[in-house]
């Protein structure tokens, strides 16, 4: 495959991402919600989805391109 990729493990791969981001979400929301939270905790679980979300754009425009004609 001179020069392409893997689409099934690209897309495979964006559903894990995809999985893990909405999973974080889910917990950042938790320990906003509670009040009590530990701060750097929260700020590391931010940077992480921040993290997969740049990773997710990636992988999208990989297997979905704008191409200009």
């Amino acid at each position: 495959m001179d020069g392409e990729f893997d689409e099934t493990a690209l897309k495979r791969q964006l559903e894990d991402l995809q999985l893990e981001h909405r999973t974080l979400d889910e917990e950042v929301s938790a320990l906003a919600a509670c009040g009590v939270a530990d701060q750097l905790k929260l700020v590391r679980l931010k940077r992480r989805k921040l993290y997969l979300k740049d990773e997710i754009y990636r992988l999208e425009d990989i297997l979905n391109p704008d191409i200009i004609a």
